[in-house]
């Protein structure tokens, strides 16, 4: 029995059994302080992924992501409809100038113009030119050429700039291109629950409205300058429904830009005004 729990040191000497037992045990104890040590390498760097993965957002800023993106589909949604159509501007006429039965007014966009063929009869009397264009009449449409074989338009003896009209139908287009590039970042926001997103997001939705601005600046020079390339008939210009639309979308890109802007910041910017307007009022 002595023997089973006793051990021989190097003289051949036998050691009590305490010793035995606390000699076996440091290795058991050396192991479990790596294992322990291990165990909290594992732990660190389980909290690290924690935190790194913290920066994912909550349903109640999903929601303002939602709703933002929301304002910038409807920006989105009225460029398309204003570049698509045909009523930037409308041309009249004196009702009066061919005959006293019919009159003739034209309307245009970025891509095509129309003429349109009125009864006088059905015109307002108090109005003195021809129009407006969407009374019912005889119309003929026809595309620009600008992009194929570069030739002008002509419409009452006046002649289109087509370098201007051609910009503006190029900064729309690239506005466009804006509008879907951040578009994808919202989705690639929503769906890998990454606000980064929302900082190039916010850059092409700003950008885009301000390129919409721009067309909309660069077609009113050119149907200016459409005006004044003759004064034989003269006309009554305004713009129509088309520009409204674009106008719109160009305020309503904007302000979505900045609300995924705001909705980047790390912090709240009214968490961080209003306690100093609460302390500077105490």
């Amino acid at each position: 029995m002595w023997s089973a729990f006793s051990m021989a040191d190097d003289d051949g000497r036998m050691a009590p059994p305490g010793t035995a037992l606390a000699t076996v045990g440091a290795p058991q104890g050396a192991g479990g302080g790596l294992s322990g040590l291990m165990t909290g390498r594992g732990g660190g760097n389980k909290r690290r992924r924690t935190t790194s993965a913290g920066h994912a957002m909550s349903e109640a800023q999903e929601g303002k992501i939602k709703l933002a993106f929301f304002v910038a589909i409807v920006g989105v949604v009225l460029t398309v409809l204003g570049v698509g159509t045909e009523f930037w501007v409308e041309l009249a006429p004196s009702k009066s100038f061919y005959n006293n039965q019919t009159c003739l007014t034209a309307h245009y966009g970025l891509w095509k113009g129309c003429t349109k063929t009125l009864w006088v009869s059905d015109i307002d009397p108090e109005r003195e030119s021809c129009g407006p264009a969407d009374l019912p009449g005889e119309s003929n449409c026809t595309y620009f050429k600008f992009f194929t074989t570069g030739e002008n338009a002509v419409m009452f003896q006046k002649t289109t700039q087509k370098n201007l009209n051609v910009a503006t139908a190029m900064l729309a287009l690239f506005s466009l291109f804006l509008m879907v590039m951040g578009a994808i970042c919202i989705v690639m926001c929503l769906s890998k629950n990454i606000i980064f997103f929302l900082k190039p997001a916010s850059v092409c939705f700003i950008l885009s409205g301000v390129l919409v601005l721009l067309s909309l600046l660069v077609f009113h020079l050119s149907v200016l300058a459409f005006l004044a390339s003759d004064h034989t008939v003269p006309l009554h210009h305004e713009l129509s429904w088309s520009v409204s639309c674009i106008g719109c979308a160009a305020a309503v890109l904007i302000v979505g830009g900045i609300l995924f802007l705001l909705l980047a910041l790390p912090y709240s910017p009214w968490q961080r005004c209003l306690p100093q307007k609460d302390s500077s009022s105490s």
